[in-house]
């Protein structure tokens, strides 16, 4: 009889204290978010930070602003002279950049540059898996290749890259996991079939390596970033209710959100409260709502850097 009340006080304390925990970092949320001047950014300053996709885009406006921090920036990207272009913009922040030419879509590229880059530069503090391609044709019209490339960029090297620098990460029991992803990782979207599978994928995974790390009691941070189109020519020509983010302002958010160790970041914020949505509507109100927001046109003109060129 003593053996089972002292379970239930064990029981009882153990869902009292995971409540308390579970509205208490509900109430903290809250609070950030009217006043995100109480948090502490960290410093990254001497810290390596590699970013993939590192040459143009997103990557290259990342790289630079973390720059600007004291970082040491290692860039990995597949064309070399866009490479050169990030390496000459970050030196004259005063930092320092390592180039590596990297094809992130095959697994045996990715642990051969990790290897260079923990013997040539050191401990890699935080990694940011920006890397990615879009194809934006209808599912019947992809062919095997670019689906297996879409999903080899977008999705396994996040897995391939966190396989060759999380353990150093753990051992130390410091680091910090970024995996930039998309709003296209939560919701579906016309013409977006591989794009769409690929994101939902970085998506999962970083929620699943976030949750391995937490019930180990890990130090080691992650961050998943689910941004609406952005400005930076991968989706030219998209057309929506919801406009092309600014570039810069996606790189700012992104920087003080890592910063201040945020887990998750929906851009622009109102993207949150359609998430809600998706989630508490019927299915076929949820498609009413993207046709409402023009989602299910938004690929009909893309054209894309690729195409564009």
């Amino acid at each position: 009889m003593d053996s089972n009340n002292n379970d239930v006080v064990k029981d009882a304390k153990f869902y009292l204290k995971n409540f308390f925990a579970i509205f208490g970092n509900w109430f903290l949320a809250i609070v950030y978010t009217i006043f995100p001047f109480l948090l502490k950014r960290k410093s990254v300053e001497n810290k390596v930070i590699l970013i993939t996709g590192a040459g143009s885009g997103l990557g290259q406006l990342l790289s630079v602003e973390f720059a600007k921090l004291g970082a040491i920036i290692v860039a990995w990207d597949i064309n070399e002279t866009n490479l050169n272009k990030t390496k000459k913009l970050v030196e004259e922040t005063g930092s320092k950049c390592f180039n590596y030419i990297v094809d992130v879509s095959k697994k045996s590229n990715i642990y051969e540059a990790s290897k260079k880059v923990r013997e040539e530069v050191g401990f890699v503090f935080m990694l940011i898996n920006n890397a990615g391609i879009v194809t934006g044709k209808d599912f019947l019209e992809l062919k095997d290749e670019e689906i297996e490339l879409t999903m080899n960029v977008n999705a396994m090297a996040h897995i391939w890259s966190c396989k060759a620098f999380l353990p150093e990460m753990v051992q130390r029991n410091e680091g910090h996991l970024v995996s930039i992803a998309s709003l296209a990782g939560n919701v579906g979207v016309n013409r977006l079939t591989d794009y769409c599978a690929s994101k939902f994928c970085a998506v999962g995974f970083e929620e699943s390596l976030r949750l391995e790390l937490f019930a180990n009691n890990s130090n080691v941070k992650s961050t998943v970033v689910c941004p609406a189109y952005i400005n930076t020519g991968m989706f030219e020509g998209v057309k929506s209710l919801i406009p092309l983010l600014d570039p810069k302002y996606v790189v700012e958010k992104i920087v003080d959100s890592i910063l201040k160790d945020q887990m998750i970041i929906v851009l622009p914020r109102s993207m949150y409260f359609m998430l809600i949505l998706k989630q508490i509507l019927p299915s076929l109100s949820g498609a009413n709502l993207v046709k409402v927001l023009g989602v299910d046109t938004s690929m009909n003109q893309f054209v894309g850097r690729n195409k564009n060129k």
